[in-house]
């Protein structure tokens, strides 16, 4: 036993000539100052990387939504007679573009926000060469989010993001192209009476009231989404506005 002892305190024993003891961990060795700013520069790599590749996924959806409704009106309108309900149907699969998006948005505000954090607290301060950062425990707040991460920003604060941003747009050319296709061009003689407009919406079994009740959802979700959600901070309210433009002119003639 004693010999198994000591064959034990001999493997653990610390490397002659070294400083380092069996015991000590990699996280007790400080770091110097071009380790910490090569972390730094890795660290900041990789989240930008992310947070792009997210960005693209977004535009991808956008596309979508676009060629969607581009097919769309091109069949609605094309030849034949086809139904007022086929542009009804296409809002409701832009609203799934719309859900797919929103969660995208999410996700690329999470590396957003990372991002941000190491261009204002890390190479901001260099390039002015003023080493201060701008937040104070900056760093501590980035390992937080690397541990535990979370949205910084609601399921309906993204919605609303989107929806101000790009769908809004879409969603008025195809109520455009359905007010259109039902007045015009299923009868091109024209509703002059409540019951031949009625008669228009009539489809099938599908009463009248029907596509109305179902853009006036439409309507009354968007406005109650613009209205009462908060708007989210993005990364273009800290872009220089209008009334910047002198100060930036000033900078640039100092240069």
């Amino acid at each position: 036993m004693a010999k198994a002892a000591k064959a034990m305190d001999e493997d653990v024993a610390p490397v002659v000539g070294s400083d380092v003891g069996p015991d000590v961990s990699y996280e007790s060795t400080p770091l110097t100052r071009s380790e910490y700013i090569a972390a730094i520069v890795h660290l900041y790599r990789g989240e930008l990387y992310r947070a792009n590749s997210w960005r693209i996924r977004l535009d991808n959806t956008t596309n979508w939504a676009v060629l969607t409704t581009a097919g769309l009106l091109t069949f609605s309108f094309g030849e034949g007679l086809h139904s007022h309900w086929i542009l009804l149907i296409g809002m409701a699969l832009i609203t799934v573009f719309l859900g797919f998006e929103a969660r995208r948005l999410r996700f690329a505000d999470v590396w957003r926000a990372r991002v941000r954090m190491i261009e204002e607290n890390f190479y901001g301060p260099i390039l002015r060469r003023d080493p201060v950062s701008r937040q104070k425990g900056w760093g501590a707040l980035v390992a937080k989010d690397l541990f535990r991460p979370r949205f910084k920003m609601t399921k309906l604060q993204a919605l609303r993001a989107r929806f101000v941003r790009n769908y809004w747009a879409i969603y008025a050319v195809l109520l455009f192209a359905w007010v259109v296709k039902v007045f015009g061009h299923v009868d091109p003689s024209g509703a002059e009476t409540w019951p031949d407009v009625r008669g228009l919406l009539r489809v099938g079994f599908v009463p009248w009231w029907v596509p109305l009740a179902y853009i006036g959802s439409f309507l009354v979700f968007g406005f109650l989404l613009v209205a009462t959600v908060r708007k989210h901070t993005d990364e273009v309210s800290a872009w220089s506005s209008d009334d910047d433009d002198d100060a930036a002119s000033d900078f640039l003639a100092d240069l």
